[in-house]
This record gives structure tokens, C-alpha cells and sequence, in this order.
């Protein structure tokens, strides 16, 4: 029993550690960091749009809010060391014939007040500036094209997070696991994608590359090299019809790297197929890329995927994504290797071969009888 438990853990453990190991989540997010990395930070900060851009929401948020209330409250403070240097202030005592540069501020919370109706451009009226003092005039200036600068950016940045194509990809979906199975008298390795929306990907295009770690003639270990993977649905793999969900296949030939793999190997193979999805999102014209992953634990041989569109009594075309991961166990060769001398095979057997030992004689028939 204290073996059984063992032995489970221990595939467990080995199975988490592979899982972990991925490049590519299932969602398309990359498990990469970078190291010792010689550039300065400061390369992030000449292209601060981008930076801005690639930060999580609650940073970009943190830097929205801290954005607004920190120029309101040093153009506060600026505009209450105007009021304190013209002694606009109720501790100086002015007179009754004193002109202050900003009416109505009496103290930090008024020109804070005041900093902020100017930078919004709330104007309530209570509180103005006068053309008593110039300094008080090029701040308001200043402040005022600070602000449309501020506001435009922050707001631009939020909005074009919300907008970003990325969103559009998380509304494409890829089945959990790849299957290997004939289809069309050829070995294939086939991957399910719907789109979720009505709406079209415009010239859409799809790929795949292998990951696996390979060495060289010259003895070099390289890790993650990219193998390309060809995928292709009926009509081609450009520009599809993406109104429905569509079953892409890559055909396992001589030149497929998953051709020398066999039902009883394929799981002992250290590889990772990255699947992308490229194509333009109807309604903004933004580009959009769509990726997925599957590992040798994620690939089943001997499967196919269950029937998913179905038309119904009032002509209506029904998609039944109940159905969309769900696999359906057929008859498939262990290998492609042995398809593929199963045909060679069979086709031999339909020739006709000469034997160039075989010489044919002819024979005149003699009567012998005598009369």
C-alpha cells in the first residue's frame, strides 16, 4: 500500500512539474522572465505610452488617481503661495481696499478647492482670479495646459486598454485537448476553435509552432527550438470563414515532426505545441492574436471530436458547445509509420511484377499416330 501511494505521488509530482514547465498557457499567457537584463529601466520610461499600456489595472488605476490628486494638490499649494506672498490671507489682515490675485481663498483647503475647479474647469464663480497679479495669471495659465495635457493622456490610456484586441481574444476559444486520427485516408493531429461572437475575424490566419528542446550534430543543447506546424482546414488556412467552429488539422507526413511518435511513445515525448490565431477584429480594424498551448499529457491518439452543428426544424443552424472538447474513441493506427506502410502495402499488392528468369518456349504439337 505504502508503494502504491508512493508511486502515485510521485507521477503526480512529475506530472505538476511538466504542467508547470509550459511556455504557453492555455489562456495564451507567456511563463518567461528575463534576467540580468543590461538596458537601463529607464528605456521603459522613454516609451511610457507602452509602459502604460502593458501595466495591470490596478496600477494603472493607482497612477490615474495619483495622476489627478497629486497636480491638484501642488497647483494647490502653488496658489496658496501666491495668496501668502501678495498677502491675500486673513492672518495679514488686508485692508478693505485690498485686491487679492485669486478671490475667496482664505486658506490651504480654498485653494485646494480652487486648484481643482481650474484644472476640470468646474467654475463655480465663487472663487476667481483678478488682474491684480501676473504671477497669478501665468499659473492659471499653466495649470489650465497642464490639465488638457494630463487629462488626455490618462483618459486616452484607459480607454485604449479597454479597447485593446486582446480583450476580443479571450472571446476565441480552442479546444482543451488535440486528437490524432485519420481523416481523408491521412493521419492527423486535429484542434478544435470557435469564435463565441457573431461578429468576424477578417482575414484570419492560423499556425502552430513545436517547442521542444533539441541537439545539434555539434553537440549544442538548445532549449525551446521552433519547429513550424502547418494547419489547414478544407478551404486552406487563409482568410477563413469564421462564423462557425472550425476543426484545423496538421497531416502527419514524412516531414511532420510528429511522425516518428506512436500511441505508445508519444506520452514519454518532451514537446509543446503552440497553436496562434491571427486575424482583424471586424469592428475596430485592430489586429488581434489568439494562442494556445497543448503538452504530450493534452494530445490524445486514437480521437476524434464529437459532432457540434446541427440544423434545426426551422433552418436554423444550431452550435452546441456542450459538445466542444468532447472526444469520441476510433479505430487509428499506433504510429504513422505504419499507415503509411499499410498503404504502400496494400498498393503492391494491386501491381503485377515480371520475373526476368521466366522465358516462355513454344512448343509445336507433333502427331505421332500413324495410320
Amino acid at each position: 500500500m505504502f508503494n502504491y501511494l508512493r508511486k502515485r505521488f510521485t507521477s503526480h509530482i512529475r506530472e505538476r512539474s511538466r504542467r508547470r514547465a509550459r511556455l504557453v498557457s492555455k489562456d495564451g499567457r507567456c511563463n518567461i522572465e528575463f534576467g540580468n537584463v543590461e538596458q537601463s529601466r529607464f528605456v521603459f520610461l522613454i516609451d511610457i505610452w507602452t509602459t502604460i499600456l502593458d501595466l495591470r489595472w490596478r496600477y494603472k488605476m493607482t497612477i490615474f488617481i495619483s495622476a489627478f490628486l497629486g497636480s491638484w494638490f501642488l497647483f494647490g499649494l502653488l496658489w496658496y503661495v501666491v495668496a501668502y506672498i501678495h498677502k491675500d490671507l486673513p492672518e495679514f489682515n488686508p485692508s478693505i481696499n485690498h485686491t487679492p490675485c485669486v478671490e475667496n481663498i482664505n486658506g490651504l483647503t480654498s485653494a485646494f478647492l480652487f486648484s481643482l475647479e481650474t484644472q476640470v474647469t468646474i467654475g463655480y464663480g465663487f472663487r476667481c482670479v483678478t488682474e491684480q497679479c501676473a504671477t497669478a495669471i501665468f499659473l492659471l495659465i499653466f495649470q489650465s495646459i497642464l490639465g488638457v495635457i494630463i487629462n488626455s493622456f490618462m483618459c486616452g490610456a484607459i480607454l485604449a486598454k479597454i479597447s485593446r484586441s486582446k480583450n476580443r481574444a479571450k472571446t476565441i476559444t480552442f479546444s482543451k485537448h488535440a486528437v490524432i486520427s485519420k481523416r481523408g485516408g491521412k493521419l492527423c493531429l486535429l484542434i478544435r476553435v470557435a469564435n463565441l461572437r457573431k461578429s468576424l475575424l477578417i482575414g484570419s490566419h492560423i499556425y502552430g509552432k513545436l517547442l521542444k528542446t533539441t541537439i545539434t550534430p555539434e553537440g549544442e543543447t538548445i532549449i525551446l527550438d521552433q519547429v513550424n506546424i502547418e494547419f489547414v482546414v478544407d478551404a486552406g488556412n487563409e482568410n477563413l470563414f469564421f462564423i462557425s467552429p472550425l476543426t484545423i488539422y496538421h497531416i502527419i507526413d514524412k516531414n511532420s515532426p510528429f511522425f516518428h511518435m506512436a500511441a505508445e511513445t508519444i506520452l514519454q515525448q518532451d514537446f509543446e505545441l503552440v497553436v496562434f490565431l491571427d486575424g482583424t477584429v471586424e469592428a475596430t480594424s485592430a489586429t488581434c492574436q489568439v494562442r494556445t498551448s497543448y503538452i504530450p499529457e493534452e494530445v490524445l491518439w486514437g480521437y476524434r471530436f464529437a459532432p457540434i452543428v446541427s440544423k434545426t426544424k426551422e433552418g436554423k443552424y444550431r452550435v452546441d458547445f456542450q459538445n466542444f472538447s468532447k472526444t469520441v474513441a476510433v479505430d487509428t493506427p499506433h504510429c504513422a509509420f505504419c499507415l503509411y506502410n499499410e498503404k504502400e502495402a496494400k498498393a503492391k499488392e494491386k501491381k503485377g511484377y515480371d520475373n526476368p528468369g521466366f522465358v516462355l518456349s513454344e512448343v509445336s504439337e507433333t502427331s505421332d499416330t500413324k495410320m
